[in-house]
């Protein structure tokens, strides 16, 4: 059932790719940290035929793309989330409420991750967990009670203002939090969350409870 399902989604997603137009991947610079997201995965085949991957994703966009690139040349590109076929398996790409949270190299055996380019934040971020492994677990698990805390904390009131739309009231009822919370503990609870949720985004780390929270207080 469920892999039916996922067979469905991917499907879909196979129809949003766009033929691309064989430009050649630019070297990512300092200054793309503002403006896009470079991932790689070099994959060798049971030949040991080596292809190079890379996926580029741009910010600031109303509809975010990836754009695939196969040693060098620009093949594809699709609106997230994104599924590109490709030789020997597929690549999939899903972007979360601080940007890309997953992408993956999946074939019917494994499941290959990309790395981010070194000279990305993603990349840097990626060096300081593999030099100082204890402050990187540290900074990873403080971010995931952050948000596992705001979202005990921000439900109730969450679910106190939606219970206030008139049709609501008037077929169900209302609900009154039982944590009433100050505006400063709200708006401390907001930046925490946003950095725990930046935090959890460069590691490509996504759960559907803990991160629910992020999306909420995003909108």
């Amino acid at each position: 059932m469920f892999r039916f399902i996922r067979r469905g989604k991917r499907w879909r997603r196979f129809k949003k790719v766009r033929e691309g137009d064989g430009h050649k991947l630019k070297p990512y610079r300092l200054w793309h940290v503002f403006t896009c997201s470079l991932f790689h995965f070099d994959f060798v085949d049971q030949n040991n035929v080596r292809t190079a991957y890379a996926v580029n994703s741009k910010y600031w966009l109303d509809d975010p793309t990836a754009d695939l690139y196969r040693n060098g040349s620009h093949i594809a590109s699709s609106k997230l989330p994104a599924a590109f076929p490709v030789e020997g398996g597929v690549i999939e790409v899903e972007e979360g409420t601080y940007g890309i949270n997953r992408m993956h190299f999946v074939t019917d055996q494994k499941i290959y991750p990309f790395y981010p380019d070194k000279r990305s934040v993603r990349g840097l971020r990626l060096e300081l967990h593999k030099r100082f492994p204890s402050m990187s677990s540290f900074i990873a698990i403080s971010a995931a009670v952050i948000l596992f805390i705001s979202l005990i904390l921000g439900l109730p009131q969450v679910i106190e203002v939606l219970s206030e739309i008139p049709w609501i009231v008037e077929n169900i009822g209302t609900f009154v939090s039982p944590i009433t919370l100050p505006v400063w503990v709200n708006t401390a609870m907001i930046l925490s969350g946003i950095l725990a949720g930046i935090e959890r985004t460069l590691m490509l780390r996504s759960h559907w409870l803990i991160d629910m929270e992020t999306g909420y207080w995003d909108d």
